[in-house]
């Protein structure tokens, strides 16, 4: 029983590196040039596959120990030069690599793998090992698998120049950044009420200085440590990619770049989903068949570019491809057909933002890839609970680019504090596109819609937020007060608010944790004054704005 206790407790780190294998194994794979193979690319997959087995055996996994022995058999001759690599080998090891995959997720107590998967590879792999051509007869349902670990990796650098690390639970990180966090917010509440000593005490106000600089270094450490780079994402797609475009019998390049770009692992763990989804438009919708091109003077090949970069505090990741880009007309004769509002002569970018409307599709046929119309609404959704924003570009012919913008973290935020009434709130700078005073002449009644602005060419629906969080203005004209231009998942729409208190990053707190779930608003922070102020979800005020529009006509 001790000895039952003792190999268990390595386990979690079996998971971890027989993931980290398998990953190593599609990648490497994916990045074989079939017909002149380099020699350390087939002997780092099979090197991965010996790696698993052994590990597998150690540690009493013999159904994962089964599958990679007749791998590793397969992997042996490849690399002795007996057998010649063939795509047919490639696709058996891919669909092996899957096998295993679930395999561990099953371990992990995820769904149990069916015995014909497993009977149905191992018999085409021998098959392949004994230099028969082979298919597969049942190929796994490749199942989600659950946290291979739930630790991240600190990395600590020693005297000696040598990098090593450790692992550590994700509590443990998180409750360390939350103490750090409160650490900025007294720090921040202490230099506010020695200001008054300022003046008379000069050493007080260097040291409080020191004691910032240390507070924010000491943040940004800290917030490094669940840093992750975006390629744990990207490596996904060159597989998914490649099956697609196989299985829609299309040509396709995937470009990657930035992939050492870093986000925090919560945004990490969210934005994989919405990245799918996009990826396997692009692939189904976006890049036409290889005649189609040709006809169009393309290369039969169409080029899907993923990337990702700083910019601005933010981290911008881009779907880009060279298909033939979104149809204008179409989309406008869907939504009319729908019954959705639009302009008379709309730009192309409320066009484009029409496919985020729930259940929007173009698609003539459903096929297994896309087209049900279920997706494109919940891809921004996703997108905007992180405090990020998603835009697409596109051009006829030539190509579709869906830029996604992301904060670096979930727990600090750049915002504009804006006044109302009595009240201070935040609202995220990722959903502000500008602030201005709008001339009396450009506010406008309309019966069922209440108040729109003219702001660069169309009318906004303005939403005072003084009525919908019921405050006593300081300002009760517009034209007297600032309009904050905001882009939601319902359009782009107006704030009205008394005045512009200035940007500043802020430290998020759970409303609903500390609290309850209040509407309109999705996170608190604290002041260095001691004050509580909310964060606006935009989104959300925007559509209790509305949804009140009528009535404020009554006022």
């Amino acid at each position: 029983m001790s000895n039952d206790m003792d190999m268990s407790e390595f386990h979690a780190i079996f998971f971890e590196e027989a993931q980290e294998h398998l990953d190593s194994m599609e990648s490497l794979l994916l990045a074989l040039d079939v017909g002149n193979p380099e020699d350390e690319q087939l002997n780092a997959i099979f090197r991965a596959a010996h790696s698993i087995k052994g590990s597998a055996s150690t540690f009493g996994f013999p159904d994962m120990a089964a599958v990679t022995h007749e791998l590793e058999t397969l992997l042996d001759r490849v690399r002795k030069k007996e057998l010649a690599l063939t795509e047919e080998i490639v696709d058996v090891t891919l669909v092996a690599k899957d096998l295993l995959r679930n395999q561990l997720a099953f371990h992990q107590g995820g769904e149990a793998v069916d015995e014909a998967d497993i009977k149905s590879i191992c018999s085409a792999i021998q098959k392949l090992a004994s230099g028969e051509n082979t298919a597969i007869e049942q190929k796994p349902k490749v199942i989600e698998a659950v946290e291979v670990s739930d630790a991240v990796t600190a990395k600590v650098s020693t005297s000696s120049a040598a990098t090593t690390s450790i692992r550590v639970g994700v509590e443990k990180v998180d409750q360390l950044i939350n103490l750090v966090g409160e650490l900025v917010i007294t720090q921040s509440m202490l230099a506010q009420t020695a200001q008054v000593e300022f003046i008379e005490n000069e050493r007080l106000y260097e040291r409080l200085q020191q004691l910032e600089r240390n507070t924010r270094e000491l943040q940004e450490s800290v917030m490094s440590i669940r840093m992750l780079p975006v390629s744990s994402v990207f490596s996904r797609f060159p597989r998914l990619v490649r099956d697609l475009a196989g299985q829609l019998g299309k040509q396709i390049e995937l470009r990657t770049f930035g992939e050492a770009t870093e986000l925090d692992r919560g945004v990490i763990e969210k934005i994989t989903d919405p990245l799918t989804h996009l990826i396997r438009n692009s692939v189904d919708h976006g890049i036409e068949m290889p005649d189609q091109r040709l006809e169009s003077g393309k290369s039969a090949k169409g080029i899907l570019t993923l990337s990702a970069f700083h910019q601005g505090g933010s981290v911008i990741i881009q779907i880009k491809d060279d298909g033939a880009g979104l149809n204008r007309d179409r989309i406008l004769n869907k939504a009319r057909e729908r019954g959705l509002a639009v302009s008379e002569n709309p730009a192309d970018q409320e066009v484009w933002g029409l496919i985020f409307a729930p259940g929007f599709s173009t698609a003539d046929v459903v096929s297994d890839v896309s087209g049900r119309g279920v997706g494109m609404d919940v891809v921004r959704r996703n997108i905007e609970s992180l405090g990020g924003r998603v835009d697409i570009a596109s051009e006829t012919g030539h190509g579709t680019t869906i830029t996604i913008r992301l904060p670096l973290t979930l727990a600090i935020m750049d915002g504009m504090s804006i006044g109302v009434g009595d009240q201070l709130y935040i609202v995220p700078m990722t959903a502000i596109i500008e602030s201005l005073r709008p001339a009396a002449s450009d506010i406008k009644f309309i019966a069922g819609q209440g108040r729109l602005v003219y702001v660069r060419g169309e009318y906004l629906p303005m939403i005072a937020l003084h009525e919908v969080f019921g405050l006593v203005p300081a300002q009760k004209h517009p034209e007297d007060g600032i309009l904050v231009i905001v882009d939601t998942e319902l359009g782009r729409a107006a704030l009205f608010v008394d005045e512009l208190l200035g940007q500043r990053q802020v430290v998020i707190k759970s409303l609903e944790s500390n609290y309850r779930k209040v509407p309109g608003i999705s996170a608190a922070t604290i002041m260095g004054d001691g004050s509580v102020s909310m964060i606006l979800d935009v989104s959300e005020t925007v559509r209790l704005g509305r949804r009140s529009a009528p009535l404020a006509l009554v006022s």
